[in-house]
């Protein structure tokens, strides 16, 4: 589910230790997820490392995204 999320790219491929890193999220719209680890402490709970590029997803980029969507509904 979460590899054909929009805006979301999923890494993690523990075998090639691939997992995403802030320096891999730097200038990109996208939000990197990866290291998806059952939690041990709730049985419906997932784990996972997440990175992105605050300064363009955090601020801007969702900016964007609220005005499309409400661009859309109007």
């Amino acid at each position: 589910m979460l590899a054909n999320a929009p805006g979301l790219k999923l890494v993690d491929d523990p075998a090639a230790q691939a997992y995403p890193l802030a320096t891999e999220a730097a200038g990109k719209k996208e939000v990197f997820v990866g290291c998806l680890r059952c939690d041990l402490g709730h049985e419906r709970g997932l784990n996972m490392w997440i990175v992105s590029d605050n300064l363009i997803k955090g601020a801007a980029w969702n900016a964007v995204q609220i005005a499309e969507i409400v661009a859309a509904r109007a």
